[in-house]
C-alpha cells in the first residue's frame, strides 16, 4: 500500500504532460489552457526562487511533490517516512494556493507498528510580492489543517490548525525566506501531550548557473505546553535543489519541468527528538 502516494504522484504528472503538450486536444481557450495561463500570470509577479527543501515556500507554486526522509533517533533506531505529507499544490486563481497533502506511510525499524500518517490540507494567500525587476520579495499567510487519520499511533490524536506567516527577500542570485507559525490542537489529549509548539524556519539559498540552488536552513521548534514545555529544538539543514529542468526547453511558455533535491537535518540544540534526518525530494512542476 505504500506505493499509493507515488502512484498518485505519477498520475498527476502524466495528466500535466497531457494538458500542456501539443497532442492535447483542448482549444486554446479551453479550461486547462486558461488555468495554466492564469497561473503563469500570477507567478510572473513573484521571484523565480527554488522551493526550499523543508521550509514552506513563501510564494505560490503549482507542483506534484513526493518527499522521503530517514530519521535517526537518539536510541539509534531509524524511521522511514514515505511522502512526508506532500502531495498536490495548485494555483486556482490569483494570489491563492491550495494544497492537498497525502497521508505519509511510516516505517519503523523498532517495535512500533508501521502505518499511515495524518491527512492534511493547506490554503495560502500571497499578500504582496515583486519579481526580480520589482523588488524581489514575497509576503504570504497560510493555514495548515491536519486531520487525525493515522494508524497505530503514527499520527496525532486530534485535529490541529496551524496559522503561518512567511516572507522572503532576494538580492541578485541570493535570497532569504523565513516563516513563523504555531500548531494548535483542537482538543485533548493532544493539547496536554504535544502542547502548542511554535515553529520558526529560516532559509538562505544561492543560485549557481541555471539549475543549482545550494541552501542552508534553520528549522526551530519552541514547545509551549505539553510534555516538552519550555524546551527548544533546532536543526541546521544544508541541502541542494536542482531545477527547474524544463521538459520543453525550446518553448519559453511551456510550464512542465522537474526538480530534485537532497539535504541532511542535523540537531544543534541540546534537546532533540531525533539526531539527524536525510531528506530527499522529487517534484513535477506544471
Amino acid at each position: 500500500m505504500r506505493k499509493l502516494p507515488l502512484s498518485l504522484f505519477f498520475l498527476l504528472a502524466a495528466a500535466s504532460v497531457y494538458a500542456q503538450s501539443g497532442s492535447a486536444k483542448a482549444a486554446p481557450d479551453g479550461f486547462f489552457n486558461q488555468w495554466l495561463a492564469r497561473t503563469s500570470a500570477t507567478q510572473a509577479k513573484q521571484p523565480a526562487w527554488a522551493v526550499p527543501l523543508v521550509t514552506t515556500y513563501t510564494g505560490l507554486i503549482q507542483v506534484a511533490r513526493a518527499d522521503f526522509t530517514r530519521q535517526i533517533a537518539p536510541a539509534r533506531t531509524d524511521t522511514w517516512n514515505f511522502d512526508n505529507s506532500k502531495g498536490l499544490n495548485l494555483v486556482p486563481w490569483a494570489n491563492t494556493e491550495l494544497v492537498v497533502d497525502l497521508p505519509p506511510y511510516i516505517e519503523h525499524n523498532s517495535t512500533a507498528k508501521d502505518g499511515w500518517g495524518d491527512f492534511s490540507f493547506l490554503a495560502k494567500y500571497r499578500i504582496a510580492s515583486g519579481n526580480e525587476q520589482h523588488g524581489s520579495y514575497t509576503l504570504s499567510a497560510w493555514v495548515l489543517t491536519t486531520i487525525p487519520t493515522g494508524s497505530y499511533k503514527n499520527g496525532s490524536t486530534n485535529a490541529s490548525v496551524q496559522p503561518n506567516l512567511g516572507a522572503g527577500k532576494g538580492f541578485g542570485h541570493f535570497d532569504v525566506q523565513t516563516t513563523l507559525g504555531a500548531t494548535l490542537p483542537t482538543g485533548t489529549p493532544a493539547t496536554t501531550t504535544s502542547g502548542r509548539p511554535v515553529l520558526w524556519n529560516t532559509m538562505a539559498q544561492y543560485r549557481i548557473a541555471k539549475f543549482f540552488w545550494p541552501e542552508i536552513e534553520s528549522n526551530a521548534t519552541f514547545y509551549k505546553g505539553g510534555t516538552n514545555d519550555g524546551k527548544t529544538q533546532e536543526f541546521i539543514t544544508p541541502g541542494l535543489i536542482v531545477g527547474k529542468c524544463a521538459l520543453h526547453p525550446s518553448e519559453p511558455k511551456a510550464r512542465p519541468g522537474v526538480a530534485f533535491g537532497a539535504g541532511m537535518q542535523i540537531a544543534t540544540s541540546h534537546f532533540h527528538t531525533y539526531n539527524h534526518e536525510l531528506v530527499l525530494t522529487a517534484r513535477w512542476i506544471f
